[in-house]
């Protein structure tokens, strides 16, 4: 097939996400995060041509700077980003940035700060369109909000124009509790359809595609449930310990910073059932309906751990109870492993293992389905479980693709099977995927929240791990550069079934 053909078709089956013209204010514009992912992925929307023409930015923050300071360091987070290119960009990207200094308890600042995005709406045309941006510590999102609900940020126009919308990072709360009442102070301040939840393994190419390997494939669906697959696994590990977060981590913990959200979100799209239609509530409606279904989670199904001192690599590394600004009575998990069931008609039996933690062995995640076996061997004396079973892993870092394995016979005369791979990487077919923010940015600015958490999605999520969150059960130890404590081996070992680890 030539080239301009496959484009031509390729084309055919594009959906491209359009912006509206608008404003975006960050709130905590001087913060790690602005400058490692949010100011980056602005610069290469802009590059694709995919920001609107009409477009500021408004950075906002304790820290007292000046415009071009902040400009500079905007500059400085976009060259380490990517080093290697022109950035040929940059200047003009550079002009549409601002900076106001912002008190976030002091009510009047957030007067000040909309006589600002008056100025700046007037002075860009972008129609009264704005996007707010809360890149802060949770602590602070209840000030803020109530903040800006006095401050007549949340104002829509009745008109049809101008739209007020608001992005707010995870965590949601910190349990059950604190999370209804944060819902409670945006629901005063900002409806459902102005409020995005935002969750940035949601924007990963990977996770996306498991819909479109789902359902715009024949030859998956039928095979996507308690009669063909074996168990599921999900796995996201990191090699890193908590390095400068010990504050934050100390107060969270695994199964608030990644099972709430980013565990449970995998959960949800490889469970859920076929919506009606690519449309952000039709989906969401889906992924509620797989955590109500879920088992209540008992202390047996759920394993938790705790870094000890070990090697990563040729480094010698600290525990967590030696690192810097941790208790040395500490029994905050940095692992935790769950065995998980989803109690509906497709999946009554199978296991969902859900697995992450720090200090382990590689930085990886994954989805893994391992189908069942073979019910019958033709190929004597080999028993079906003799063949290993077919799984298919789709990989969202570091290298993003899918893999699929199954059985085939080596050449020669002897009956000699071994098992295969059939491997897909995005790398090799498209080039590297775009970062996670990129896709999210666009999708807010567009007004589609089909990547976004909904308010019940996350009461649910919540209400799911209440009877683990405030466990007295002190974590198992695990040395660094494994692959967590051995219960969670057992975990599995006791269904006779074993984690992916050095495959």
């Amino acid at each position: 097939m030539s080239g301009v053909l496959r484009t031509a078709l390729q084309e055919r089956f594009c959906m491209e996400t359009r912006p509206a013209p608008c404003g975006l204010t960050v709130f905590g514009a001087s913060g790690d995060l602005a400058e490692r992912k949010l100011f980056p992925a602005l610069y290469q929307l802009t590059k694709n041509g995919q920001i609107p023409t009409n477009f500021y930015l408004l950075g906002t923050g304790r820290t007292p700077l000046s415009e071009d300071t902040f400009r500079a360091r905007v500059r400085e987070a976009v060259q380490r980003s990517f080093p290697n290119d022109p950035l040929e960009k940059l200047p003009s990207f550079l002009e549409k940035f601002y900076y106001h200094p912002l008190r976030y308890d002091t009510e009047s600042d957030y007067t000040a700060l909309a006589t600002r995005l008056i100025s700046l709406d007037k002075k860009h045309q972008t129609q009264g369109n704005r996007l707010h941006y809360l890149s802060l510590p949770p602590s602070l999102y209840e000030t803020v909000m109530d903040r800006m609900g006095r401050g007549g940020l949340a104002k829509e126009k009745t008109d049809g124009g101008g739209w007020s919308r608001v992005i707010i990072e995870k965590p949601f709360g910190t349990d059950s509790d604190s999370a209804h009442r944060l819902d409670k102070i945006v629901q005063k301040i900002f409806t459902e359809d102005q409020t995005y939840r935002i969750d940035h393994y949601l924007g990963k190419e990977t996770v996306q595609n498991i819909l479109v390997l789902r359902f715009a494939n024949i030859f998956f669906e039928p095979l996507w449930n308690r009669n063909f697959v074996d168990h599921v696994q999900i796995t996201v590990s990191e090699s890193l310990g908590v390095e400068h977060r010990s504050g934050y981590y100390e107060g969270a913990g695994c199964v608030r910073d990644m099972f709430q959200n980013h565990l449970f979100q995998l959960l949800c799209v490889m469970a859920l059932e076929p919506p009606t239609s690519f449309e952000a509530n039709r989906v969401r409606d889906e992924t509620v309906k797989v955590l109500r279904s879920v088992r209540p989670l008992g202390p047996e199904n759920v394993v938790r751990g705790q870094y000890t001192a070990g090697r990563m690599g040729q480094d010698t590394v600290l525990g967590y109870l030696e690192e810097k600004g941790v208790s040395p009575q500490s029994r905050t998990e940095t692992f935790a492993a769950m065995k998980l069931f989803v109690d509906n008609w497709r999946w009554q039996g199978v296991p969902f293992y859900l697995r992450s933690g720090k200090r382990l062995a590689q930085r990886r995640s994954e989805v893994a389905v391992r189908f069942k076996h073979v019910p019958h061997s033709l190929f004597l004396p080999l028993q079906a479980t003799d063949l290993l079973a077919n799984t298919l892993v789709l990989r969202i870092q570091p290298q993003e693709g899918v893999s699929l394995s199954f059985e085939t016979k080596h050449p020669g005369p002897k009956l000699c099977l071994s098992s295969v791979d059939m491997d897909f990487g995005y790398g090799q077919s498209f080039g590297p995927p775009p970062e996670a923010y990129e896709r999210l940015f666009l999708d807010a600015m567009a007004g589609d929240q089909t990547l976004f958490t909904r308010a019940d999605w996350i009461h649910e999520s919540w209400s799911l791990l209440k009877p683990i969150l405030y466990s007295d059960v002190p974590p198992w130890p695990y040395a660094s550069g494994g692959w967590g404590p051995a219960a969670s081996e057992d975990l599995l070992s006791r269904d006779g079934r074993v984690w992916r680890n050095e495959e």
